[in-house]
Formats: C-alpha cells, sequence, structure tokens
C-alpha cells in the first residue's frame, strides 16, 4: 500500500487497514509534529519511531496494540499520546516521555501504571476511563500540574487523598469503580414508553448519547429532546453512570428538567426524555484545543454585557450548589457545557464525567472544592 504526503509537511493521518508501520514516513522526520494513525490494525511501532524529532502529538487509537511502545519515551517532543481503544495490558516505566502533557488510554485493559508517570511534571491531562486499574502509583503525587483526570469504569478500591488534594486538579470523574459512592435513594422518576415517542432531527451528540428532538404524544403532543445512550464506555466513563446522575439530580431553574426515562426502546437501548430548550440559546464556549489543553477556547468577537457574565455566572454557580447538595460531583464544569440567553439565562448540562459522593465524609469538601476550581477557571475566561 503506497502512502502519499507532501514533502515536508508537518502533520500527517491515514486510517485504513495498516498492518505495519509505512516506513515512508522517515522521509517527514524533520519536520512532522502531528501524526494520526488511528482506525488501523496497528500492533507495534519501529524502535527507531523516535527519529521524529520534531513530533508533538501521536494518535494511535483504535489499534490492536497491547502494550504502550517503550520508543515513545524517547521521542525528545512528544507532548501527547493517544491510544484510546486498543488491547493494552502493559505500560512500561519507559513508554512515557518526561514532558508529556497530555496521556489518552482509555477503553484498554491496563492494570497498572508506571511509577515513572511521578516524572511527567508537565502532566496536565490524562484519559484513563474504561480499564482494570486497581489502584494509582503514589509518585503520581509528583504531578502537580495535573488538572483534568479521567479514572472512570475501573476498578480501584480507594481513592487516594493525595490525589484529590493535587493543587490544580480541576475536571475529575472517578465514577464507576469500587471505591465510588452508590446513594441509596429513592426517585419517582417517570416512565416514558417509547410508543409514545416519535424521533425527530439529531441536535447534537457527545461521547455517551445522541440527542434528538422528538414528539412526546401524551395526553397533549409536546415537543421534547430524547437522549439515547450508546452503551459503550466512554472518554468520562459508563453511561449507564452517567444515566443513574440525571435521574438523581431534580429540579433547577438553570438545569435541563428531566421528564422522564425511555423504557420499552425498539432496540433495547437506554434512555431520557429531557424539556427541549428554546433555539434562542447558544453554547457559550468550545471544547479544548491542542493548544490550550484543558482550557476552553472561544470565538473571535464573542463579546458579553457585564448584566449578562453576571447571570450565566449566578446561574452555573447555583446549578453547581445544587448538584453538590445531592451528593453529586459535576467534574465537567466549562464554557462548551452551557447555553445561554441574551437575557444572560444559562442551562448548565452533560452529566457524563459526574460521580456521586458521601456528602458526609471527610472527603467531601475537598471534592467539591474541584468543581469550584473549575468554576473560577468560568469566571476568568469570561473576564
Amino acid at each position: 500500500m503506497k502512502i502519499e504526503f507532501s514533502k515536508k509537511s508537518t502533520s500527517f493521518k491515514y486510517a485504513g487497514n495498516l498492518t505495519e508501520f509505512p516506513r515512508e514516513l522517515f522521509e517527514l522526520e524533520d519536520t512532522l509534529e502531528l501524526l494520526d494513525l488511528s482506525n488501523n490494525q496497528l500492533s507495534e511501532l519501529p524502535s527507531d519511531f523516535d527519529r521524529f524529532k520534531k513530533l508533538k502529538i501521536a494518535f494511535f487509537s483504535d489499534n490492536l496494540f497491547t502494550e504502550l511502545p517503550e520508543v515513545l519515551g524517547k521521542c525528545p517532543n512528544l507532548t501527547m499520546i493517544g491510544f484510546k481503544s486498543n488491547l493494552i495490558q502493559n505500560v512500561s516505566e519507559q513508554s512515557l516521555p518526561k514532558q508529556l502533557q497530555w496521556l489518552i488510554l482509555t477503553n484498554n485493559k491496563i492494570q497498572l501504571l508506571p511509577n515513572s508517570i511521578g516524572n511527567c511534571e508537565k502532566l496536565q491531562k490524562v484519559a484513563l476511563a474504561g480499564n482494570k486499574i486497581k489502584e494509582l502509583p503514589n509518585s503520581m503525587a509528583n504531578c502537580k500540574n495535573l488538572e483534568l483526570l479521567r479514572i472512570s469504569a475501573n476498578e480501584l478500591k480507594e481513592l487516594p487523598l493525595w490525589l484529590i488534594e493535587l493543587p490544580r486538579l480541576t475536571w475529575f470523574a472517578f465514577s464507576g469503580n469500587p471505591c465510588t459512592y452508590k446513594p441509596d435513594f429513592s426517585n419517582e422518576i417517570e416512565v416514558i414508553d417509547w410508543a409514545k415517542i416519535e424521533q425527530k432531527e439529531i441536535l447534537g451528540q457527545g461521547a455517551s448519547g445522541i440527542i434528538s428532538k422528538a414528539i412526546l404524544k401524551d395526553e397533549i403532543e409536546e415537543e421534547v429532546a430524547i437522549k439515547i445512550f450508546k452503551g459503550e464506555v466512554t472518554s468520562d466513563g459508563y453511561p449507564e453512570d452517567e444515566l443513574a446522575t440525571c435521574l438523581a439530580v431534580g429540579r433547577h431553574p438553570n438545569l435541563v428538567s428531566l421528564k422522564g426515562k425511555i423504557v420499552n426502546h425498539s432496540e433495547g437501548k437506554e434512555g431520557i426524555v429531557l424539556e427541549l430548550i428554546p433555539p434562542t440559546y447558544k453554547v457559550l464556549g468550545n471544547p479544548p484545543s491542542f493548544e490550550s489543553c484543558t482550557r476552553d477556547v472561544f470565538p473571535e468577537g464573542i463579546t458579553l454585557t457585564q448584566l449578562q457574565k453576571e447571570r450565566i455566572l449566578s446561574g452555573v454557580k447555583s446549578a453547581m450548589d445544587h448538584l453538590h447538595s445531592k451528593g453529586i460531583l459535576h467534574g465537567d464544569l466549562y464554557a462548551h457545557n452551557t447555553l445561554f440567553n441574551e437575557e444572560g439565562h444559562a442551562f448548565f448540562g452533560d452529566f457524563g464525567a459526574a460521580t456521586f459522593f458521601d456528602i458526609h465524609h471527610p472527603t467531601a469538601e475537598l471534592l467539591k472544592a474541584l468543581d469550584y476550581r473549575a468554576y473560577q477557571c468560568l469566571v476568568e475566561d469570561l473576564d
């Protein structure tokens, strides 16, 4: 199979049926900064892969790697590694470059992380959901710059105190672990039969599910939104944990109201019915970029009045406090999860990263402080 690319390219992406690393790419060893060979059949990298001296970002998601290649640790400028949805069981001590900032190993079979991760002092963002990790190495306490951690859907038996005391940890998800608090709450959520729902156009989709417009045919017809969960482990964790959180949230003027849980779906899928947000609302920001890493980015030219800012921030904080009163850590408080209208009313949502916690446990205040730190980032972003 011939791989074509422009000489002196700084980025290269190819998805197909590659079973071996295309050595012709070494013609770019002096210029390549971003390499994306996701969605192939690769299981190893060449031992001289570190010839890519300028390589900053390497994506090999949806391949067949059973271990994280050790040669990655020799790449002098590699700051972002993505091996989501492989078959990785082993992450060796030599595989992580010290300058690493962003590590994505979601949906693998990893049981242990190397102690050498503690040498990655620039590490800001780590996605480890959907593995078999039983404990985190104490050396991670050295990762003082860690801001976002997804460790949901693993086998953690306890949450280390040093972890939630990390000085910059802000966006944190740990649902779906043995150590995760499971509240004993009884809810009176209405069940809505799929036969009463007429699905319309797709409004959007995230990692956990697809949101569509729909008509709820009950005593009167009503326009609503429905979210149908994909049922696969995501970067945030298990969809069923998100569903449980949605059912426990309750009502609040800055949270989208839940109308009920869908039953008897034609394909046996889980889903919920939500109030339909008017089209006058728009998203406050865009998700983080490669450059911003953990911070949202905003379209050029966006302007908000002081009154809009105050109302948005007041609404988000009120929603956050409400969630905390219910024992829910949001874990993903961002502008890109916030909708607002011209009057500054805000809807705050997306519970994919949310986690239950015991409000009476000594660590409760430490956990709530993480969301407050994220809120402060939002304040700074809107300033």
